[in-house]
């Protein structure tokens, strides 16, 4: 042992050497190669009291409006030069001497939200969408060149990324989504009309809102706060100045705002960014079954005693639900013990499921009960 101990502790030393000039001259070796997304999260545990309010917003404006940039589009549109081109009459006599295509480059306007010191921006899909090139346009004047991380056409969100080169970036604090209430002060700020940074004040009209035809995947917060065209991918700042929401469409006959604007939830706007950052896609859970809502009718015929619960008019020959024994005709009632209120309720509680799960499936087959265990697998992208 006394010959021994010598030589154990000059491996040790040699050892400890070896770990001190990696970390000196390789520090990125010890890193995590896995990106992490950071933000700035809020501790406020409820909104405002009644009785609290402030007799001005300025203050959550001023907290708010440096991580609100301005997008700004451009993407080549190649057309023919005129519809008499495809007439065979013009062509028979002048030939397809006018036939070169004409290019033009189409520019559009949005906005954006800096969510993270590291620059990461959410705003919404269609804002971006075929661009060729897309800048950020902050609050102090600055126009940084933006790129794509990633997209979700289905939650109709986009992550893109600048750099300043000067450091950490301004970056909204974000907040709680979930406790939201009806009449809660929320204040909208984007570019409505490409004329500059805008706020405008509402309350929260509504929480919940789907079923509206905008996205596959919906859980929109409905406000009154005024919301035009230039406002998608903004901010829906609660009366503290902190995220609750990006601002996405609005319902209108004219144009422009009347009163209701939706803007998805920051919490499902957070897990698709961060699943986009960390992950590289959404990943959603899937079943491969084709899904109808159930009338009054069909409650009848089926001996239901009411119309809560989906009725499976598909089931996809290779997917999860047809292994599990599902069939077309079979009536969903319950999925792992909690009740199906509607078609929409199912889906989106099935796609929070991580690919790999197994769920607990209760309903009727034939008029009589049955249960059954489908295994959850990957939803397959979506293709636009």
């Amino acid at each position: 042992m006394t010959r021994i101990s010598p030589f154990l502790m000059q491996v040790v030393g040699v050892g400890v050497a070896v770990a001190v000039l990696m970390l000196v001259f390789f520090p990125g070796l010890l890193r995590d190669p896995q990106p992490r997304v950071e933000v700035l999260q809020s501790d406020r545990a409820t909104p405002l009291a009644l009785g609290e309010g402030p007799v001005s917003y300025a203050d959550a404006v001023d907290q708010a409006t440096p991580a609100v940039v301005n997008i700004s589009t451009r993407k080549t549109v190649v057309q023919r030069s005129h519809p008499f081109l495809d007439d065979p009459v013009f062509r028979q006599f002048f030939g397809d001497r006018f036939d070169a295509p004409q290019r033009r480059t189409q520019t559009s306007l949005g906005s954006g939200v800096i969510i993270s010191p590291q620059g990461y921006i959410l705003t919404n899909n269609h804002v971006i969408e075929g661009a060729d090139e897309i800048e950020a346009m902050l609050a102090d004047g600055r126009n940084l060149p933006a790129q794509v991380v990633g997209t979700d056409p289905e939650t109709d969100l986009a992550v893109l990324r600048i750099d300043s080169g000067e450091g950490p970036l301004p970056s909204i604090v974000v907040g709680d989504s979930r406790h939201l209430r009806v009449g809660d002060v929320v204040l909208a700020i984007g570019n409505p009309f490409g004329v500059g940074q805008t706020v405008t004040q509402g309350i929260v009209s509504a929480t919940g809102r789907n079923r509206l035809g905008i996205n596959t995947y919906e859980d929109f917060i409905q406000t009154d706060a005024a919301i035009n065209p230039g406002n998608s991918g903004g901010a829906l700042v609660n009366a503290h100045g902190e995220l609750v929401g990006v601002n996405t469409a609005i319902f209108t006959r004219s144009g422009g705002s009347q009163g209701i604007g939706f803007a998805i939830p920051v919490d499902l706007a957070r897990d698709v960014m961060t699943q986009i950052i960390e992950q590289g896609a959404v990943v959603r859970g899937w079943l491969g079954i084709e899904v109808q809502e159930i009338t009054p009718q069909l409650a009848r015929s089926f001996g239901l005693e009411n119309n809560r619960g989906i009725l499976i008019a598909g089931v996809l020959g290779t997917g999860p639900a047809a292994r599990a024994g599902i069939r077309p005709g079979d009536v969903f009632t319950h999925i792992d013990g909690d009740r199906i209120n509607d078609a929409q309720d199912a889906l989106n509680f099935i796609a929070r499921k991580e690919p790999g799960e197994t769920l607990r499936i209760r309903g009727l087959r034939d008029g009589e009960p049955f249960e059954s265990r489908a295994e959850v697998g990957k939803r397959p992208t979506a293709r636009r």
